[in-house]
């Protein structure tokens, strides 16, 4: 079997896994990634908007708006890393690519703390991600020319042993669930 073959399997499993933590969460699903983000404030960051059945961010993205620079992804082509266009919790949302809203008037930056959503993690920094590879080519862009700190942010169910790699894949950080916070040694 494939790298491709492999990781679309692990998606498909990884999708119908995260539907049932979806459905059972509670409302309260940032109070750590508040308090996580609350020491890097004035630290111009992105999140994101939720699409599916992901875990929302937008409560500790709007309390952290009230320090610094916040934004969210935006999709402008296949194949090229995201931007990031600056969002408050009063921002105008319009649809984009993929589901995802994105600011009406767009306002871009470059931040230094990605919130990243994904399908799977392991505590090895490895993430598994919806197979387009925007968030992998961003990290290597922006790691590039300056520290960039990636915190996934997941239900702690979407837990795997062993996220399915290849050498193109960036590493997180950090894994940020409602449970709590899981530091990559």
């Amino acid at each position: 079997m494939t790298s491709a073959q492999i990781k679309a399997e692990a998606r498909t499993a990884a999708y119908a896994h995260r539907k049932p933590l979806f459905e059972a969460a509670a409302k309260a699903q940032a109070g750590y990634l508040s308090e996580v983000l609350a020491g890097y404030r004035g630290v111009p960051l992105s999140g994101f908007m939720p699409i599916r059945t992901e875990i929302d961010p937008r409560p500790a993205m709007a309390e952290a708006s009230a320090h610094g620079r916040v934004g969210v992804p935006v999709i402008e082509a296949a194949a090229q890393p995201l931007k990031f266009a600056q969002w408050t919790p009063e921002t105008a949302m319009v649809p984009g690519q993929f589901g995802a809203k994105v600011p009406a008037e767009l306002v871009f930056f470059e931040p230094e703390i990605l919130i990243v959503p994904l399908l799977s993690f392991d505590r090895r920094g490895g993430r598994l991600g919806y197979g387009g590879g925007f968030y992998d080519r961003t990290l290597e862009m922006l790691r590039a020319k300056r520290a960039t700190l990636a915190i996934g942010f997941a239900f702690a169910g979407q837990e795997v042993d062993a996220a399915p790699l290849e050498a193109t894949d960036q590493p997180l950080d950090l894994i940020v669930t409602e449970a709590g916070v899981i530091e990559i040694g």
